[in-house]
């Protein structure tokens, strides 16, 4: 209790210190950082070898929601050289760092939103990497449901992500972006770079809410028990009728 009392005195602190930062659309947000992106990201270098290596044997249909420059898919190509991908981001400057690194890949890349976007149908497993940090419940809940549906029976969703520490740090970052939404004259439609991650427990029943029977906590890694690894998995038919889960 006391490590979340700090966390959210902590973060009551940052949020009053730039208070007066306006908003950024999503899209502009992360074009304009396309040069230090990597470098920024480089310290979750563990996570990303660690979805690569929850993977299932034998995935060859991937898709990445919000995949940035890919580098998730670093580590995954690593273990499925050959593996087919579908990635969606906003950012066209990210898309191109990806296709310049893994052009010779299997890889069908869309500058879009993911939550209009088509998102195809069949695939063994689906990503998100520290993407969805920025959506309420209600907007995440829809999502999940068109997730569940792109996944073949038996297929699996991994999401790495930051997670709120406790409901009072997720009240307060939802009323501060509110604030600022307000302020900057930004509709609750429009994409703003702003964190507000929901709970481990919220974060986890938005899966269920979307459909997914079977939405768990893989664990933290040391030293990190923000970046919780979540695994959710469409149900095979014939395990939902007796009543078992698909593994």
């Amino acid at each position: 209790m006391a490590e979340f009392e700090q966390d959210y005195h902590d973060l009551k602190l940052w949020l009053e210190e730039t208070r007066d930062v306006h908003l950024e659309a999503m899209d502009v947000f992360f074009d304009a950082r396309i040069a230090g992106y990597e470098e920024h990201l480089s310290p979750w270098s563990r996570h990303y070898q660690w979805m690569a290596a929850l993977l299932p044997e034998g995935t060859q249909r991937l898709l990445d929601i919000g995949c940035g420059s890919g580098l998730e898919l670093d580590a995954i190509f690593q273990r499925f050289p050959e593996l087919e991908v579908t990635g969606i981001d906003l950012s066209a400057e990210m898309l191109a760092r990806l296709a310049q690194k893994h052009g010779e890949k299997s890889l069908r890349l869309i500058q879009g939103d993911y939550f209009q976007q088509e998102l195809g149908t069949g695939y063994d497993a689906v990503i998100s990497f520290e993407t969805l940090h920025h959506f309420t419940a209600a907007r995440k809940r829809g999502l999940f449901a068109r997730i569940r549906e792109s996944l073949r029976p038996g297929g699996i969703y991994l999401e790495c992500d930051y997670m709120a520490a406790s409901p009072a740090i997720e009240d307060l970052v939802f009323a501060e972006c509110r604030r600022r939404r307000e302020r900057d004259g930004i509709p609750p439609e429009q994409f703003v770079h702003f964190d507000t991650p929901l709970t481990l427990e919220h974060e986890l029943q938005t899966l269920r809410d979307g459909g997914f029977s079977t939405a768990e906590l893989v664990g933290f890694l040391p030293q990190d028990q923000h970046t919780a690894m979540l695994r959710a998995v469409r149900q095979n038919p014939v395990d939902h009728k007796l009543g078992r889960t698909a593994e």
